[in-house]
């Protein structure tokens, strides 16, 4: 009855442990994600620095698995190479030995040393979760929230531990778990196969570690009978790791990462073993250090650098992993994709809102330039209409649309994991830009549709209104490549300059209406043809209203006056107050309504 009682209580330590390290790596990937997207950003070729990087990632959020899912998502989004996520699933295998470490103060003995009294579990804990509820209830500010919560989830990881480090004591006393031992130590094949099954059911190696350093605190394991187990610790998390790569992403590319992370931790796995029983056979080091006991330190040293050691000795053969990984997972006839940069988002991205902000950042400039492309054509139906082209701009609408749908779902589902203040507005512009470039394409489609009703007519444009859509459709393609630069660049310059554009566009499409109305009044040209020509205006102005909403929300990210009333903000520099942006009216006019005066 004993030992079921403290197999609970260890059950529930574990549970204790598991979410406490979930709220802690949440809150550290949630205040450093702006640093984690920059570095992912920088990451080049260089094999060194994609360890680095993938050691770096791991230690901050706390999962080897979380941080090679995510390397699996951008290599979805064509934003990591193979060979990039390669080298930070080796680098990954090292930082997760971090929480090891961590957990390694709950086992410390301060001896009368204050500062080692401060550290210990029993003091830290109750801190740490007074210190997280302190200001996640009492300091109105996400940052302190974001402190707040890895405070609460560091609390509670080491409350956790010390239930499941009181629960085993009593195992010390049971002959089943000195048996169990025993086999291990004797068994090492054993041992591998227990901290696989073991991490396989937990899904968190940091958790099967700090299970293992609990047990030691028995005091009846001995190194011989842990690194065994540590090992098959290591080959486990890769299979839970291969299961997210196969399963939760088609790329071939994720499928080869999790193939390279199971045979990386195998062959280091096998190699260890061997350097390690042909040592242990020959005592090497002595026969007490086989026998030693294997207390927290020991296993957190070792794990350290059983990692280190396969990284080392696999570095020289990245290339030869990877060529392994493309003879097991082999490629496939693909069925050829237009615009592949519109299908990078996938919910995988969410372990890092952060990340997951600025892919879909770009995948949204991608979307508005493909409009801008698709607007530009439509432009040149209406010269010529060209079946061929109007089904190709079809095709790209259909892309567009097809984006703009799962974009929205995509943006809905990360705002719950948002929590900066400025990733919030940036997340609001993006809700609010993908259907303002939506509709800029489906005015390319309604080209289409005017091009095909005057060629089915037989009709076409008078010279004068050919001229002045000419002018008209430059100064609108012009606009709508400062709106895609700026939005791509995040250039609040450039976008400042889209209004006065867009004021000198309104005031041509006037000018434009105004004159057709008196051609047709004078029989200048047909009426078939002149009731396309004010349709096509009425596009013409739509699109630069299109872009004139972008800029707003682009310069309302930044500038709170404009967040809260950017009508506000148009009707003063509209008023003639902006010297800035009465020049650049001045000669957007120039540059546009001069020309069109000449037109005849």
């Amino acid at each position: 009855m004993e030992i079921v009682s403290a197999i609970i209580t260890m059950l529930g330590g574990l549970a204790m442990f598991l979410y406490g390290i979930e709220v802690m790596g949440d809150g550290l990937k949630n205040s450093s994600g702006a640093a984690l997207k920059r570095v992912l950003e920088k990451l080049t070729g260089n094999v060194i620095t994609g360890i680095l990087t993938g050691t770096l990632v791991t230690a901050v959020i706390q999962s080897s698995t979380a941080t090679i899912v995510l390397a699996v998502a951008l290599i979805g989004a064509g934003v990591l190479t193979l060979k990039q996520a390669v080298s930070i699933v080796m680098g990954a295998n090292i930082g997760t030995t971090v929480t090891a470490w961590i957990t390694n103060l709950a086992f410390m003995d301060a001896g009368g040393n204050w500062l080692l009294w401060l550290f210990d579990t029993d003091t830290l804990a109750p801190i740490a979760l007074f210190l997280g509820v302190v200001l996640i209830m009492f300091v109105k500010s996400k940052k302190a929230k974001l402190v707040g919560d890895i405070s609460i989830g560091f609390g509670i990881l080491f409350v956790g531990l010390m239930s499941m480090t009181g629960a085993v004591k009593g195992f010390a006393n049971s002959p089943v778990f000195m048996e169990a031992l025993a086999s291990f130590s004797n068994t090492p094949v054993l041992g591998i196969l227990a901290g696989l099954v073991l991490t396989v059911i937990v899904q968190s190696s940091s958790a099967t570690v700090a299970m293992l350093q609990s047990l030691s605190a028995t005091g009846a394991m001995d190194f011989s009978g842990v690194y065994p187990i540590v090992m098959g610790i290591n080959i486990g998390t890769c299979i839970v790791t291969a299961f997210y790569c196969f399963v939760g992403e088609s790329h071939k590319d994720s499928r080869r990462t999790g193939v390279v992370h199971v045979a990386f931790n195998t062959i280091g796995t096998v190699a260890f073993m061997i350097i390690l029983s042909i040592m242990q056979h020959f005592q090497v080091f002595g026969a007490a250090f086989w026998h030693m006991e294997a207390n927290s330190t020991v296993i957190a040293v070792f794990q350290s650098l059983f990692n280190v050691f396969t990284c080392v000795l696999l570095l020289p053969f990245i290339n030869q992993l990877v060529k392994l990984s493309v003879l097991v997972v082999k490629d496939e006839p693909e069925k050829e994709t237009a615009h592949p940069e519109l299908l990078t988002l996938t919910e995988n991205l969410y372990i890092s809102p952060a990340v997951a902000l600025g892919e879909a950042t770009k995948a949204v400039a991608a979307m508005g330039a493909l409009a801008r492309e698709n607007f530009y054509k439509g432009c040149q139906q209406l010269k010529k209409y060209d079946e061929k082209l109007a089904q190709t701009i079809n095709d790209d609408e259909d892309c567009l649309d097809q984006f703009a749908d799962r974009a929205d779902q995509f943006l809905i589902g990360l705002s719950k994991s948002i929590e900066s203040e400025r990733d919030d507005r940036q997340l609001d512009m993006l809700m609010q830009t993908v259907p303002n470039f939506e509709r800029v394409g489906d005015y390319a489609t309604n080209f289409v549709e005017l091009a095909q009703r005057l060629d089915q007519d037989k009709t076409a444009f008078s010279e004068s209104a050919r001229k002045e859509l000419e002018i008209l459709g430059s100064a609108v393609i012009e606009i709508l490549d400062l709106t895609v630069d700026a939005f791509a660049n995040s250039d609040n310059d450039k976008a400042k300059a889209i209004e006065p554009l867009e004021e000198t566009i309104d005031d041509m499409v006037m000018i434009l209406r105004d004159r057709h109305t008196k051609r047709l009044k004078m029989g200048a040209c047909s009426v078939s043809s002149g009731l396309v020509f004010m349709e096509v205006l009425t596009y013409m102005e739509r699109a630069s209203d299109q872009c004139s909403s972008i800029a707003m929300m682009m310069l309302a990210r930044d500038n709170e006056s404009i967040l809260q009333n950017h009508h506000e903000y148009l009707r003063e520099i509209h008023a003639g107050n902006d010297a800035r942006y009465n020049a650049e009216k001045e000669r957007r006019r120039e540059q546009y309504i001069a020309p069109l005066k000449t037109v005849v």
